[in-house]
């Protein structure tokens, strides 16, 4: 029956699924990243789905976080896409061409990169807080300098896990990848809301570069067996 005097429009359900939460991420590296080297970075409209996440080489970051939801972002660089994002980001912040790194495999290379994954999946969180209205927290990041591949195993409590791929490539033609492991699920918006403004990635992007002691150490040996240890995570 039909109620007379009341408009009943059809309800749009709008949902949030492993996709939508990865298109999310996509965008918040990209949208940090260019704004971090002053150059465009972008990410194919291809996803792959995978059914383990790992560590590639040349250097691979990898960040886990919790909340609502739990997963883990892996993002692993080839040495000529590291060098590319490296250099770029530390001319635009002033620094002479001479005290540049020149190799992939330098510590300074290393921290940079792993502050800038910081900054990503902090823009990440920040977005997902701010577009579904719940919390999610990340670890520090952690960075690898690797020569081969290895298999990364989560000893965490996720619930059917739900893997994905996307490849980026930077104003240099150079190609990065960005894997995402996290539980499944999907978020319903039961009525519509407006989520407002918040800090974009510039205001992120500052805040970080004026906390020196935040930026991802480089480390090996013990020092990266203690860390992995820590956060439950073994290699295979």
């Amino acid at each position: 029956m039909r109620h007379q005097g009341l408009a009943m429009p059809a309800k749009k359900k709008n949902t949030f699924s492993t996709d939508e939460i990865l298109l999310i991420l996509c965008k918040s590296v990209t949208k940090v990243l260019t704004g971090a080297t002053g150059t465009n970075v972008t990410y194919s409209p291809v996803v792959q789905r995978i059914t383990k996440t790992s560590l590639k080489p040349d250097i691979g970051c990898f960040v886990l976080f919790d909340g609502v939801f739990s997963g883990i972002v892996i993002m692993n660089f080839t040495a000529e896409s590291a060098m590319e994002i490296y250099n770029t980001y530390m001319r635009n912040m002033g620094m002479p061409e001479s005290e540049l790194a020149s190799s992939h495999s330098s510590d300074e290379v290393g921290n940079t990169l792993g502050e800038l994954t910081n900054q990503m999946v902090g823009e990440f969180t920040a977005a997902i807080e701010h577009e579904l209205l719940i919390s999610v927290n990340q670890s520090q990041p952690k960075m690898l300098a690797i020569n081969r591949e290895v298999a990364l195993s989560i000893n965490a409590n996720l619930d059917n896990p739900q893997g994905r791929k996307v490849a980026f490539k930077t104003a240099g033609n150079n190609t990065f990848f960005i894997e995402m492991a996290m539980d499944k699920t999907t978020f319903v918006m039961l009525e519509d809301f407006d989520p407002g403004d918040r800090a974009n990635a510039d205001d992120i992007i500052a805040s970080q570069n004026q906390k020196p002691d935040q930026k991802a150490k480089s480390d090996a040996g013990n020092d990266a067996d203690d860390l992995l240890d820590s956060l439950g995570i073994w290699f295979a």
